[in-house]
């Protein structure tokens, strides 16, 4: 059992996974810790954009002439 766990240490093929594993987890943690931060964030990304989008159409409300 020694011989095989010194064996999957020492070869390289998946660290890669374990290293992207260990990246992702960081991600997940960032995400938790600052999630209502990006929430509000991302909020008020979509509240200036609505805005833009009613400041720059004449009428939102009615749809545009088909031209029929």
């Amino acid at each position: 059992m020694k011989k095989m766990l010194s064996a999957f240490w020492k070869n390289e093929e998946g660290l890669g996974t374990l290293e992207l594993l260990l990246i992702l987890a960081v991600l997940v943690l960032i995400a938790i810790a600052f999630r209502k931060w990006i929430v509000k964030w991302v909020n008020k990304i979509f509240d200036d954009t609505n805005t833009e989008i009613f400041k720059n159409t004449d009428n939102p409300s009615t749809p545009a002439p088909s031209g029929k």
